[in-house]
């Protein structure tokens, strides 16, 4: 499994500065979207090209399109509708399947309360968008999921991920690129990464 812990300059400065711990809801958003925007280009730059015939105004010409039909695009409700809109301004032509799992904090498990993908998943790359990659679990159900209603391709992107749950997706999906702002240290013992960026979903909807 492709694993790409991003070399940009400009995603490791905002990556450090979304874990300040006093950063406002609108810092962190503002971040938040920046950081996905960089990171769904790097994330696209291998997406095949065709040459299609056009229309220039000194005549007419061959240029490259995309070969393939738009991705979807695949938050991970609550954290993930964070980062959808820095996705969408690369992607503007995106579809936009919706996977509503949460972490059960006593468990660490996660527990699904909301499905809708888009009926030809089979025939589009599928971008999972996630803040974090902590246990893996909710990353690994998501992708399971995808795969059960026939996606063959899936990319995720995390802000920041632990190294317990890079080896879970790398295990259970070695298929799978994963893009990352940052692979930090470890999970402490309630699963939550360090250094981290607390609660992302918290953070982006203020309800610290």
């Amino acid at each position: 499994m492709p694993v790409f812990e991003s070399a940009h300059p400009l995603v490791k400065h905002k990556v450090s500065l979304l874990r300040d711990n006093d950063i406002s809801v609108k810092a962190f958003r503002e971040l938040a979207k920046e950081i996905s925007m960089l990171l769904t280009v790097e994330a696209t730059q291998h997406f095949s090209l065709k040459n299609t015939s056009m229309t220039c105004w000194s005549g007419d010409i061959s240029v490259p399109t995309l070969a393939d039909k738009q991705p979807t695009l695949v938050p991970i409700l609550r954290a993930g509708l964070g980062m959808l809109e820095g996705a969408l301004l690369v992607l503007p032509c995106a579809k936009i399947s919706v996977v509503g799992l949460q972490r059960n904090e006593e468990t660490l498990q996660p527990e699904s309360y909301y499905e809708n993908i888009i009926s030809d998943i089979e025939s589009r790359t599928a971008i999972v968008i996630d803040p974090m990659l902590a246990t893996g679990g909710t990353a690994l159900a998501t992708i399971d999921l995808l795969k059960a209603s026939g996606c063959k391709n899936i990319i995720a992107l995390f802000l920041v991920a632990a190294p317990e749950g890079v080896k879970v997706i790398k295990d259970a999906h070695p298929d799978v690129t994963l893009t990352i702002g940052m692979i930090d240290e470890k999970l402490n013992e309630q699963g939550y990464i360090l250094p981290g960026l607390g609660d992302a979903g918290d953070k982006i909807f203020g309800t610290l």
